[in-house]
């Protein structure tokens, strides 16, 4: 079969790939050609856009950019009808990718959707259009399902894709020593995010709470492919380290975390890491997105807890003197630290069913047969 799969950023090539591994186990001779990173072409795809030239955040970045949005979207439609694929499947990035579905319902291409776009935290009016344009729906959230429901649409919950990379990791027993660290305990991982502006955001904020806890050592989670002087404010800190692509090593050995929104807060989660979220946008993406989210949190883990399991700072609350008072009770309190544990357990025990990618590459070949 032939395959076309569309991945707009970095965790999305990620769960592309694994997707890809499942479907080549099914089926050797399966081609797949499409938009990823290198994850998704270490799994055998033709990447045809790397995703690094579509990530885009927030509602301003996508204004600003949105005739090269524009161009590749017109690339991806000649491409797709150039390799006659079996199935579209797009996997989140949800502007981009419905905008494919809708083009190819319009051209009688089967579209399967991994990974809902987040309709249910915003302008849920979407899930309709999804409905009209997508054949299938693979769902990673249990709360989608009853979402869905709500628009007369059954789709298919396969269990979280995140669960499954966070069983299948191994943990270097070498990392601290390789990083220097020593027998330092006390580590508190700094996640600020996958995209420049992210960095930009959330970098001011880390920066100040860093000077205030000397006596803690803070690791940043860079990632190699951003622009190394985006991470020069934290190098004159003697309490700072970087470790560069190795973030599920650093949770296997955090003691607390500080973590901007997305799928790093459940990462985190899973690896029972004490956090906190925090989360800044422009003073006008806020005022545009507190009008139109529909939900009453921001990070994945109390979404699909359905209730508070960690607190989180947005906008004017992600401050100093709030980060510093949050971060003191995940490293000091052992009470508040073990009750924040404790709900990080029924979260797993909500997202466990198998293998999300083996149950999504399933259920597609099945339905495509």
């Amino acid at each position: 079969m032939r395959f076309y799969l569309i991945a707009g950023e970095k965790s999305g090539d990620l769960h592309g790939s694994n997707l890809i591994k499942s479907l080549i186990r099914l089926d050797s001779s399966s081609k797949f050609r499409g938009v990823g990173g290198d994850e998704m072409a270490s799994a055998g795809m033709d990447v045809r856009v790397h995703y690094r030239q579509m990530a885009f955040m927030g509602i301003i970045q996508v204004l600003l950019n949105i005739r090269k949005i524009s161009q590749w979207l017109v690339f991806c439609k000649t491409d797709i009808v150039a390799f006659k694929p079996d199935v579209i499947i797009l996997i989140d990035y949800g502007g981009f990718n419905m905008r494919v579905a809708r083009f190819a319902k319009e051209n009688g291409f089967k579209v399967f959707y991994y990974i809902s776009p987040k309709v249910w935290a915003w302008n849920v009016k979407r899930a309709w259009k999804l409905k009209a344009t997508v054949d299938r729906m693979f769902c990673i959230l249990p709360f989608e399902k009853n979402f869905f429901k709500k628009f007369d649409w059954e789709v298919d919950y396969v269990g979280n894709p995140v669960l499954d990379a966070v069983k299948a990791f191994k943990p270097n027993p070498d990392f601290l020593q390789a990083n220097n660290f020593g027998d330092k305990k006390r580590l508190v991982a700094l996640l600020p995010g996958s995209r420049k502006i992210e960095l930009k955001r959330m970098g001011p904020l880390l920066v100040e709470v860093i000077k205030k806890f000397p006596q803690y050592h803070f690791v940043i989670a860079a990632i190699k492919e951003l622009d190394e002087n985006l991470y020069r404010p934290f190098q004159s800190f003697n309490n700072v380290s970087f470790v560069f692509d190795s973030t599920y090593d650093l949770l296997s050995n955090a003691h607390a975390a500080i973590v901007t929104s997305g799928t790093a807060t459940l990462e985190t989660g899973l690896f029972k890491v004490p956090q906190v979220v925090v989360y800044k946008a422009t003073a006008l993406e806020y005022a545009i997105g507190s009008r139109l989210v529909k939900v009453d949190f921001i990070s994945l883990v109390n979404l699909v807890a359905g209730k508070s399991v960690l607190k989180e700072l947005i906008q004017h609350e992600a401050n100093v003197q709030n980060l510093s008072s949050e971060l003191v009770r995940l490293i000091e309190d052992e009470i508040y630290r073990a009750e924040m544990k404790t709900r990080y357990d029924a979260v797993y025990a909500k997202l466990d069913l198998g293998s999300a990618s083996d149950t999504a590459a399933s259920k597609m070949i099945g339905y495509l047969a």
